[in-house]
């Protein structure tokens, strides 16, 4: 007996209980889980300033703050090093969006996002107001900014980090209204993935933020909170009251940008032994209010340097370390621990021997969604509902943030009728979930036999979006379950 219950466990068969209060059965499924890599919307690896399909940066450099520079694209949507992506991250400064004062190139943000759209993705952007560099050109502010507020480059006393005084009232006035127009042209657009609260310092990155005053602050950070109510919101960890303000006022997630420094930069910051990983994250993520955050808003991280960098010799260059398994193993779990669910690897590819190592991070990254069990009657007449028991478990280390709907369809060679549920699928926090409910099929629904499937799907066109970690997906992204019968 014991072996015929594993037996129908491992082929995922359907068990037939019948009820005590009639012929009525109630068929009852369990699907078989599998350890494929996902690619699904929302999570996973990026491509930075690139998109699927292209080829990844050479050597340990890498490029942001200008213009994509597009590829030819031969139609095969795989890169060789790198991880396939659903998400195109854009970054790009203030003075290519805003060339001229009120005067907006939406050109460029449109054909970054139909590019992404063509390749499977979608977009996330940050509008840094500039970059570094001694020289101003491509990095500096929009060149009429500039001559507005004159050449003098202002400099905090831990060092460079602002081009500009941002506590001149017409940066924040004009930054401002640029994420302005930006959040009415495109909020809730669905290529549109997220967009980096950016507000200060060389490549947005926040510098110098925590003695901003506080008209200054909340200035910059409403321009993004006030306008941005559905493209969800992502802040660096900057500082504990610009992070805290900004959670205030909108379910923002966060990032930070030196994914694992196990001691890039301590001589620089004249500590010896000071990490980003060991001394900085797993401190600031507290202290600044972001423990939590990721139960409603992403957590979105980024390289430093690139992975290829970490492979590299030690010495050969600033972020060639020569990295152990163990260390990137290391950096891995951490994230993991932090709710990861997108990381911007710089278009840089995966050394071959970690291939297997970042796919245990993908397995992992974001939401992995296993229905473990269902049942369902096994008839039903028009006009009644089919009393769904589904028990989901969110193998992932975050929830989805994606307004998709959890629907089932039903079909034979004469209909196709799409059932939509009620089901809140962004509260799927890691571990088990319940979904029970009756779900109405239609009075004029035809009499006959139909497969019942099961799917999470958009909230428009109603086609799914997600893959699921169980067998049977058929090639409309459906996963079909079993049979029910509709009859009076």
């Amino acid at each position: 007996m014991k072996k015929q219950k594993n037996y129908l466990l491992i082929l995922c068969a359907a068990i037939l209980i019948t009820t005590n209060l009639s012929a009525q059965k109630t068929i009852r499924v369990l699907p078989k889980e599998i350890d494929d890599v996902l690619t699904n919307p929302g999570i996973g690896f990026m491509t930075f300033q690139r998109f699927n399909g292209d080829k990844t940066n050479e050597g340990v450099g890498w490029t942001e703050g200008k213009p994509i520079e597009y590829q030819k694209f031969d139609g095969n949507l795989v890169t060789k090093d790198h991880p396939m992506t659903s998400i195109a991250y854009f970054r790009i400064y203030w003075r290519f969006l805003e060339p001229e004062m009120g005067k907006y190139n939406w050109e460029m943000i449109d054909f970054a996002m139909k590019t992404a759209h063509e390749r499977g993705q979608t977009l996330l952007l940050r509008i840094a107001p500039y970059g570094s560099g001694k020289v101003y050109n491509d990095n500096d502010v929009p060149a009429w900014y500039r001559e507005m507020v004159g050449d003098k480059n202002e400099w905090l006393l831990t060092g460079a980090g602002w081009r500009v005084d941002p506590e001149d009232p017409r940066y924040a006035f004009h930054f401002g209204k640029m994420i302005t127009e930006l959040g009415k042209r495109y909020d809730g657009h669905p290529d549109f993935e997220a967009v980096d609260l950016s507000i200060i310092g060389f490549w947005g990155e926040g510098r110098g933020s925590a003695i901003l005053s506080t008209k200054t602050r909340n200035a910059l950070v409403n321009a993004y909170t006030d306008n941005f109510k559905k493209t969800p919101l992502i802040m660096l960890l900057t500082d504990e009251i610009t992070n805290k303000y900004g959670l205030s006022q909108a379910n923002v997630g966060w990032r930070v940008d030196c994914i694992g420094d196990l001691g890039f930069w301590a001589d620089d910051q004249n500590r010896p032994g000071w990490t980003h990983m060991y001394d900085s994250y797993p401190q600031g993520i507290i202290n600044k209010g972001m423990k939590d955050a990721w139960k409603t808003a992403p957590v979105s991280l980024e390289v430093c340097g690139t992975i290829k960098s970490w492979k590299g010799e030690k010495g050969s260059c600033r972020f060639c370390q020569g990295y152990t398994t163990d260390d990137v193993n290391y950096i891995i779990d951490e994230t993991l621990k932090w709710h990861i669910s997108s990381f911007n690897a710089k278009s840089s590819g995966v050394p071959e021997e970690w291939r297997p190592l970042v796919d245990r991070w993908l397995k992992k990254m974001g939401y992995r969604f296993v229905l473990r069990s269902i049942s369902f009657p096994e008839f039903i007449s028009p006009g009644e509902g089919i009393n769904l028991k589904t028990w989901w478990d969110n193998k992932g280390v975050a929830p989805i943030y994606k307004k998709f709907l959890l629907a089932i369809r039903l079909k034979n060679d004469d209909r196709s009728e799409v059932l939509i549920t009620n089901a809140d699928i962004n509260s799927w926090l890691p571990g088990d979930n319940l979904y029970d409910d009756a779900i109405y099929v239609p009075r004029d629904m035809p009499k006959g036999i139909y497969q019942l499937q099961i799917g999470i799907v958009d909230r428009q066109s109603h086609e799914p979006k997600v893959n699921l970690a169980i067998e049977g997906r058929n090639p409309e992204g459906w996963y079909p379950i079993g049979n029910i019968e509709i009859k009076d």
